[in-house]
C-alpha cells in the first residue's frame, strides 16, 4: 500500500534533489584548452592542480600555435587557447574568434641552441660556424613559415647572418617538440627550441642561448574562445595568472609574466 509523504518531508527531498544535482553538475564540468606544444609538461601539470582545485576535467590539446589556430578558426571546440606567438591570437581576434578582454600574457621564454648529448658550451654569435658543427647533420627545426619556434629560430640566424648558409641543412618539423625529438634521437646533432623544452629533455644539452636582441621577444597570450564563455574558463585563466600556476611554470623554465 501506498503512503502519501508529509509536505515538510517532500520540500526537505525537492531541496536534497536539487543539491545532488547541482553537486553533480559541477563533477560533470570540463574544458578543453588547445595550447602551443611548448607547454606541454608545464601545462599537464597546472591542470592538474587546477583539476584538483576544482573538479573541473581538462582536456589538453597540444600541437603547433598555427595548427591550433587553424583548426579554432574552422570551428574546432576549444575553450582556451594558449599560443606561443601573439601573432596567432592576433589573427583569432581579428577574425572575431577569441575574446579580446579575456586576453592575457601568461609567459616568456628564451630560445636556445641543442645538441645531443653533452657538448661544450658555444657563443652564439655572427662568426658561429654552425655549418661545420653539424658535421653533415642537420639543424632541427619547427616549420620556420609556420610554427612560432622555428619563426623565432629563422629570425635569429637572419639577424647572426647565418640563415643563408644554414638553410639547406634545416631539418623542418610540426613544432618544437618534434624537433626537440630529432636531437634527443640523435637524428639531428643540433637544434633550435626553447629553453624550457631543453629541460624536459635528459638526451639533449644547452650549447648556448640566443641574444634576445636576435628575434621577437617570447610571450605566451591565453585567452577564451569566442562562443565559448563560462565561469569555468574565466576561472581558468585566472588560475593561469596566480601564484600556484606561476610556481608550477616557473619550475619548469618559463618566465611567469601573471600577477
Amino acid at each position: 500500500m501506498l503512503r502519501r509523504l508529509n509536505k515538510p518531508l517532500c520540500v526537505f527531498l525537492a531541496f536534497a534533489l536539487i543539491e545532488i544535482v547541482s553537486v553533480s553538475s559541477a563533477r560533470a564540468e570540463s574544458l578543453t584548452v588547445f595550447a602551443a606544444a611548448s607547454l606541454k609538461n608545464a601545462l599537464d601539470d597546472v591542470a592538474g592542480a587546477f583539476s584538483s582545485s576544482t573538479g573541473t576535467d581538462v582536456t589538453l590539446s597540444y600541437a603547433g600555435s598555427s595548427v591550433l589556430a587553424w583548426q579554432i578558426g574552422h570551428g574546432a571546440p576549444a575553450d582556451v587557447f594558449i599560443s606561443a606567438s601573439p601573432d596567432w591570437m592576433d589573427r583569432l581576434q581579428e577574425d572575431g574568434r577569441i575574446v579580446p578582454e579575456s586576453r592575457v600574457e601568461i609567459l616568456g621564454n628564451e630560445l636556445v641552441l641543442i645538441a645531443h648529448g653533452d657538448s661544450s658550451p658555444q657563443d652564439i654569435e655572427p662568426n658561429l660556424d654552425l655549418a661545420g658543427m653539424l658535421d653533415g647533420g642537420r639543424l632541427a627545426m619547427a616549420l620556420v613559415d609556420a610554427v612560432p619556434a622555428g619563426f623565432y629560430g629563422r629570425n635569429a640566424l637572419q639577424n647572426l647572418g647565418l640563415w643563408a648558409e644554414m638553410e639547406p641543412h634545416v631539418a623542418q618539423v610540426d613544432n618544437v617538440r618534434a624537433a626537440l625529438a630529432l636531437v634527443a634521437t640523435g637524428e639531428a646533432p643540433l637544434g633550435i627550441v626553447y629553453a624550457t623544452d631543453a629541460l624536459a629533455s635528459t638526451e639533449v644539452s644547452v650549447i648556448g642561448s640566443f641574444p634576445p636582441a636576435t628575434h621577437p621577444s617570447i610571450v605566451y597570450p591565453a585567452a577564451a574562445v569566442a562562443g565559448r564563455e563560462s565561469e569555468t574558463i574565466d576561472a581558468f585563466l585566472d588560475y593561469l595568472q596566480g601564484e600556484q600556476a606561476g610556481e608550477i611554470f616557473s619550475r619548469h623554465g618559463f618566465v611567469f609574466l601573471g600577477q
